[in-house]
């Protein structure tokens, strides 16, 4: 049996390497491994994103969906070390070796889990994810239909997606299936990756309430 990035188990040998990153502006030497994606070197896509999506609030719970070994995840630790970050993926090997590298960083704000195991009422103040697009259109899909509604109002999502691998037709369908609330660009364009941004936006005012003395 093949294993791919997104198997919940890889029966692979793990492989264990070291290999040195540059995340939130600092060289880091973090823990890789086969089974996972992008094992050998921090891949174009997350690059492209990191580079092109804002500082993260002060604080509050993010996400990053489809961590893999953590590259986002840590990038948002490092960043806001006030911040509760949520590293979630199905792959179990993934998860161990993001939390080996929280920990091998010092980072105390990193919560790598399934994604069952993300409480059903966190809301994110912000979302980054280099999404698993060979998953299929159907589980890509119903992964944004998941999470993207839990932004916290008046917060974002930046997603990373390859031009060719679909990221303008994934932004015309999150426009139609996000629908009112939500308001849908395209952040930055690099290396042939486009940086989707996702904006919640809060809750308009309530027709006719009159304040007292008006």
């Amino acid at each position: 049996m093949v294993d791919h990035y997104f198997s919940a188990s890889p029966t692979s040998a793990e492989n264990l390497r070291r290999i040195q990153v540059p995340l939130a502006g600092r060289m880091v030497e973090v823990f890789t491994a086969a089974g996972v994606f992008s094992p050998e070197h921090l891949d174009v896509g997350t690059s492209v994103l990191l580079a092109n999506s804002p500082e993260p609030p002060s604080g509050g719970d993010f996400l990053d969906l489809g961590c893999g070994w953590g590259p986002i995840a840590l990038s948002l630790a490092i960043a806001s070390p006030h911040a509760r970050v949520w590293a979630v993926d199905v792959n179990e090997r993934a998860l161990d070796l993001v939390r080996r590298n929280a920990e091998a960083l010092g980072l105390d704000n990193v919560n790598a889990v399934l994604p069952q195991d993300v409480p059903e009422d966190v809301t994110f103040r912000t979302i980054r994810s280099n999404p698993p697009i060979r998953v299929g259109k159907a589980v890509l899909h119903e992964l944004m239909e998941t999470w993207l509604p839990r932004l916290a109002e008046r917060s974002d999502a930046y997603l990373v997606v390859k031009k060719d691998l679909g990221s303008d037709s994934l932004h015309r369908w999150l426009d139609t299936t996000l629908g009112h609330g939500f308001g849908v660009t395209r952040h930055a364009t690099n290396k042939g990756f486009r940086v989707l941004k996702v904006r919640r936006h809060g809750t308009p005012p309530t027709e006719g309430i009159h304040l007292p003395g008006f």
